[in-house]
């Protein structure tokens, strides 16, 4: 098993709490607790039907079917989605009004273009769930409504 190591910082009181908690539960250690914790918080989370948080680059390549063809773009990337500013006819290259398409990276596919960069985060937070259990879901009802909302 390949394992990970992450440094928490926390006060002296939220330290003796930890390590109380860890030794009644019987954990050999804070950091073993810590971890079990965080796991149980993110089950509870998927089981509430809340969004799963993505973690967002700044700026990565990805290709995307576009009415004219496949290209790659610069955008935003969170696999696995990735999202751009433009539409499904290309990059926007204008300052004025502007729309964000939100992208499925592993075949290309745009999923929705929204009016803003937030809204493409928050609809692929809401299908990154679904995406996790190997499933590919009919997301014309979710987009309809983000769509909906953005206008």
């Amino acid at each position: 098993m390949k394992v990970a190591t992450f440094t928490v910082r926390g006060t002296l009181a939220q330290s003796e709490r930890w390590k109380r908690a860890a030794d009644a539960e019987g954990f050999a250690s804070a950091g073993a607790w810590l971890a079990d914790a965080a796991d149980a918080y993110l089950k509870v989370r998927a089981r509430a039907g809340r969004p799963l948080p993505l973690a967002w680059r700044r700026f990565g390549h990805f290709p995307v079917r576009l009415e004219s063809g496949t290209v790659t773009l610069k955008g935003r990337v969170s696999p696995p989605f990735g999202a751009f500013c433009g539409t499904a006819e290309g990059p926007s290259t204008y300052t004025g009004r502007k729309r964000h398409t939100l992208v499925y990276i592993p075949d290309g596919r745009i999923i929705a273009t929204l009016r803003s960069y937030r809204q493409c985060q928050v609809l692929a937070s809401e299908l990154a769930p679904v995406l996790l259990r190997g499933e590919l879901p009919d997301s014309a009802p979710i987009v309809e409504r983000h769509v909906r909302e953005s206008f």
